[in-house]
């Protein structure tokens, strides 16, 4: 078991410990995720951050057990909701788990609704199918959902469809929908992508103020450091499919562990360093049908050494729950 996981996991709501998956295509064998290690708690948010293709989406859909099969593959792991094993669980249970106990937010919220049915319908149709609930009072808690997601004049909204909806709005809907059976778990996956600034700020507020009402656990997936600053409560920072740091949100953005991470930071645009030119992270993420050996930052890592080319590195315990994935995770937090 990995540093990352230093506490039992019946004291966790969610734990994915050393989780594998590839995907299995005509062109080879992407190895998607390399012993993944993480885990929430009720009422906490986890932030889980990454460039595209780091294998964020793709631990959530593991977890939800929404993995496409094939051409994906679980090959070795385990995912334990409050302690259950889930990678073991029937097909039917996992579908009674799905709504009721985890639900999950996706990034394309039209996408994701149905064009031809209104909202209302959506989210009442859940209560309806899971709980038994009569039309007439579905649409009742359809109308409140509407409304504690913020969505003005719901009575009516309720009435309408996807595309009657602005992009943050389908949102507030999607969110409205996944809370509709009063999960213990919500997964967020790039819930702010395309919106504007503002509408960002407003969807992660409301994220953060339902989480801390009803208690829930959330993981934040997103590649935007910057939007999960203020609601974080811990990051993993992933890439090539493995945890390559993780820590208290605070102590992150203070001092990184990781030469990754701290090539994150640097490429966040900053106030008291107007006019100068942005600092990037050289190259590209790595073809997971051949990731380097060694270290897989390291044809990115500008303080890259012989070693990092050969020794794949192990997880450094930093203390206080930190951990880096780096041969010279000391010497980075010693810059702090």
């Amino acid at each position: 078991m990995s540093a990352i996981q230093n506490e039992t996991s019946a004291e966790h709501l969610l734990e994915v410990e050393d989780l594998h998956v590839e995907f299995r295509t005509r062109d080879g064998v992407a190895k998607v995720l390399n012993g993944v290690n993480y885990h929430v708690d009720a009422g906490e948010t986890l932030a889980v951050l990454g460039e595209s293709g780091s294998g964020k989406s793709v631990t959530a859909q593991t977890v939800m057990g929404i993995l496409d099969v094939p051409p994906g593959a679980i090959t070795g792991g385990a995912v334990r909701y409050r302690g259950e094993d889930l990678l073991t669980a029937t097909d039917e249970r996992r579908r009674d788990l799905r709504g009721d106990s985890m639900a999950m937010i996706f990034q394309d919220a039209l996408s994701a609704l149905n064009p031809v049915y209104t909202v209302g319908f959506q989210i009442a149709e859940q209560l309806r199918m899971r709980r038994g609930t009569s039309r007439k009072d579905a649409m009742a808690k359809a109308v409140e959902l509407l409304d504690q997601v913020k969505i003005p004049n719901a009575k009516q909204r309720v009435k309408e469809f996807p595309h009657q909806f602005s992009g943050g709005m389908r949102q507030r809907a999607m969110i409205a929908m996944s809370l509709a059976l009063d999960p213990d778990l919500l997964i967020a996956d790039e819930p702010t992508t395309a919106l504007d600034v503002t509408v960002q700020a407003q969807i992660m507020d409301l994220l953060d103020e339902l989480r801390r009402e009803r208690g829930m656990g959330l993981i934040l997936i997103t590649h935007d450091l910057g939007v999960v600053a203020e609601v974080a409560d811990r990051i993993v920072v992933m890439y090539a499919g493995r945890i390559v740091e993780a820590a208290d949100a605070y102590s992150l953005y203070k001092t990184p562990g990781h030469p990754y991470t701290d090539g994150l930071m640097r490429s966040i645009p900053r106030l008291d360093l107007k006019g100068q030119e942005l600092e990037t992270i050289r190259g590209l993420p790595p073809n997971l049908m051949s990731v380097p050996p060694g270290c897989p930052f390291h044809p990115r890592c500008p303080r890259a050494e012989d070693k990092c080319r050969t020794e794949v590195p192990t997880d450094h315990n930093l203390g206080l729950g930190r951990i880096s994935a780096c041969h010279f995770a000391e010497e980075m937090m010693s810059r702090g």
